[in-house]
């Protein structure tokens, strides 16, 4: 029916005051209406509030770590929303089945998804918003509601002078119902997206008002540090407690599983209690490897057995067999920490028969279930807090620092602040696995005939599933956390997915031969690992492309032609790869003392070319340039994009030059910046990036800047010296 203004005024005055969009999104669970008109206050059971204060807030699920969420999520709402990114209010959304990254079946931050996930489900979001709030002022004004538009925060009406203000309408359109389909803008339409803006969390993070798990300040608060055993799986077998809990400030000595936590009311005394510990560990089940061994063991595994078939294409043993030459290489490559510069914390406060979690995690509701774990809580009555994260890397998937604070809290009583130190977070962080490669390829006069490529070494999920299997059933009884986790293992690839962590960048290999093997030998020598910044595709993408360069010069050809040649058919590679091959004038070469590398590379779905121009000085590496052509799809936000890929670079070339976390009789050997080495800010070379223009749904960047670097560089220095480096780190050699 029409309405008068008058009963516009009367309804618009008397309503709650806000609309909330309850959808069903592709891609997402279903969610329902989460606001409670008795207090006005949001419920993190959906996406969108608007208020009659011309409010917006948009629930984001995906945490923010540096990657750009909290703007690029943003501006998918705010695009179709017709309202400008800057007026909407992100807040990190709570534990609930609705923000599940639909990939994973679990509420995480990984894997460059984040956008690719949220590119369709939140557009449509702002769009049905805009849609509700266009039918309101229409029935206001009597009038057609395709002819009135949206604008800036305001419907406008079809006489092109009067307009109406969400917030005057937000009464009015939680009672609408749209009865049509709603179409996105086209893209040329799009004032936000594809647009270089700034990131909306600049200002916070520039005067330090944005919170941080490590910023966490409670009344009343205390302090712990954990000590733990310096080789995994060590038990506790005595420490002198009662000597330790008499210092100055310390409030308590507590024995938690494996480890040995020291509670007082400030930071620093706990630390300087810690020191006086006396811990006599029972090292019977613990680790007892170092790095030969480690290496040794996927020697002979690889020996011991050739592994589970992922692709095979045409015949790789005819083709060896009736080639005039077979080219064979093993790489290897070291284990690396994460080294986020804010280092693992957790804020845990054990009250009311409930435990309230403030931390800067990537899974929240497997934080929730490592709350549950050393608790006598279900993860119902546990809520979790998400911060910003001082960097994540894939490091903070994994949930032991919140498992300890909640295990503190749950003793103490008191809202406790776990902060780990810089040595801790480097002894006792779960590392990018150590991986082995054999590759063979074989060669009948000029031309590559067959491409073998064996993988050797753990599948990350084997260390993952043990809080990720029970997230995905936070109902199931405590009792069974670790049988599902069994069962999730037993079921890889059958009924649960299969985990690719170690064959990925290896089973897409991308290149035109008739006759390809990819084989993957799972063998784990206890190591803990988990995600590292591009995972599987760090590890098998400088196997691969420093291997296409070694055919490349056993061929007679240069490397990006080499490449060319057989990437014809696909035209997304070959594009990146004629640019950045154009972007360095790769024909006219480096100059004198200096020597250029290429690599091609596909992870998350984002095409990467990069060229590296390096030299030895002083004795040390140096990299001078990187040329990177990008293409992921449809861009955002084209400053966050070259951002991102940037610091890909500036990662992989640490991991490339420094990177190496290396073990004595089970013992991490390195615990600080000074002996695990991060890139200097004098060192960074002069990057340079170049976006592909794309129409295809965007994919990730966070990621793919990180696993061509690294070939790069290595073959950058073979082109220097004539000498082929096979194992990481990179050295003078």
């Amino acid at each position: 029916m029409a309405m008068n203004r008058r009963d516009f005024l009367k309804v618009s005055a008397g309503s709650s005051g806000s609309l909330v969009l309850a959808l069903s999104l592709p891609g997402c669970a279903s969610v329902k209406t989460g606001f409670e008109e008795k207090d006005g206050r949001w419920r993190p059971d959906a996406w969108l509030e608007l208020t009659t204060d011309n409010e917006v807030y948009f629930t984001l699920a995906r945490v923010e770590m540096g990657q750009g969420t909290y703007t690029g999520l943003t501006t998918l709402v705010a695009e179709e929303l017709e309202v400008a990114p800057s007026a909407i209010k992100p807040t990190f959304a709570p534990v609930a089945s609705e923000y599940r990254n639909p990939l994973y079946k679990l509420q995480l931050t990984g894997g460059s998804t984040s956008l690719a996930t949220s590119w369709e489900p939140l557009r449509q979001a702002g769009a049905e918003a805009r849609e509700l709030l266009i039918l309101a002022a229409a029935r206001v004004w009597e009038v057609n509601h395709r002819e009135c538009t949206a604008f800036e925060g305001k419907v406008l009406h079809p006489n092109g002078a009067d307009s109406l203000a969400y917030g005057k309408l937000v009464g009015l359109a939680a009672s609408e119902e749209v009865r049509h389909d709603i179409a996105l803008k086209p893209r040329e339409q799009w004032r936000y997206i594809g647009k270089d803006r700034g990131r909306l969390d600049a200002l916070a993070k520039s005067t330090g008002a944005a919170s941080y798990g490590i910023d966490t300040d409670l009344p009343g608060m205390v302090y712990a540090v954990v000590s733990r055993p310096p080789r995994h799986g060590a038990r506790v077998r005595s420490f002198n407690r009662d000597e330790v809990k008499s210092l100055p400030g310390v409030l308590d000595v507590i024995d938690i599983e494996r480890r040995v936590a020291v509670v007082a009311g400030k930071y620093w005394l706990a630390r300087k209690a810690q020191a006086e510990l006396k811990i006599d560990w029972d090292n019977s089940e613990a680790l007892n490897l170092s790095t030969g061994d480690v290496f040794a063991h996927y020697h002979q595994a690889a020996d011991d057995d050739d592994g589970e078939q992922e692709r095979s294409d045409g015949d790789v043993s005819e083709a060896v067999g009736s080639a005039d030459r077979v080219l064979v290489a093993n790489y290897e490559q070291p284990y690396l920490a994460h080294a986020t510069l804010e280092p693992m914390n957790a804020t845990a406060w054990y009250r009311d028969n409930g435990m309230e979690v403030w931390a800067p995690t990537q899974a929240p509701d497997l934080a929730r279930i490592a709350a549950a774990r050393v608790s006598d809580l279900s993860p119902d009555d546990i809520t979790i807090n998400t911060t910003f994260l001082g960097g994540g890397f894939g490091r903070r998937l994994v949930q032991d620092y919140i498992e300890e604070a909640a295990a503190v809290a749950y003793r103490v009583k008191k809202p406790v602040k776990v902060i780990w130190s810089r040595e801790e977070d480097t002894r006792h962080d779960l590392f990018r696995p150590a991986m082995l490669h054999r590759m063979k390829a074989s060669i009948s006069g000029s031309e590559v005939t067959s491409w073998q490529h064996r993988v050797i070494g753990p599948q990350i999920l084997d260390w993952y599933v043990r809080n990720a299997a029970p997230a995905q059933y936070p109902w199931s009884p405590k009792f069974l956390y670790d049988t599902l986790g069994k069962i999730g293992l037993m079921a890889e690839g059958i009924a649960t997915p299969k985990d690719f962590s170690a064959i990925e960048g290896a089973v897409d290999y991308p290149y035109k031969l008739a006759n390809v093997e990819v084989r993957h030998t799972h063998t784990d020598p206890g190591v803990p690992i988990t995600w590292w910044r591009s995972v599987g595709y760090s590890h098998n993408g400088f196997a691969a492309e420093t291997f296409m360069d070694e055919l490349a010069h056993e061929t007679g050809k240069d490397p990006y032609r080499f490449r060319r040649d057989l990437i014809q058919h696909q035209p997304r590679h070959l594009a990146v790869l004629d640019k950045v091959a154009d972007m360095a004038n790769w024909q006219a070469g480096a100059p004198s003392g200096r020597a250029r590398g290429l690599a091609l590379f596909q992870s998350f779905g984002t095409f990467v070319a990069q060229v590296v121009e390096a030299s030895i000085e002083n004795g040390e590496i140096r990299v001078h340039q990187v040329w990177c052509a990008v293409d992921c799809g449809q861009v955002v936000n084209p400053d966050i994009v070259r951002d991102q890929i940037e610091g890909g670079i500036i990662f992989g070339l640490t991991a490339a030059v420094y990177g190496e976390i290396t073990l004595e009789n089970g013992e991490v050997q390195q615990s600080n910046f000074h002996d695990y080495l991060l890139m200097r800010n004098y060192q960074v070379p002069e990057v340079a990036i170049r976006i592909i223009d794309s129409a295809e749904p965007p994919t990730g960047v966070g990621e793919p800047g990180v696993p061509p670097v690294l070939p790069a560089l290595g073959n950058a220095l073979f082109a220097l010296t004539g000498k082929r480096q096979r194992t990481l780190p990179l050295r003078v050699t």
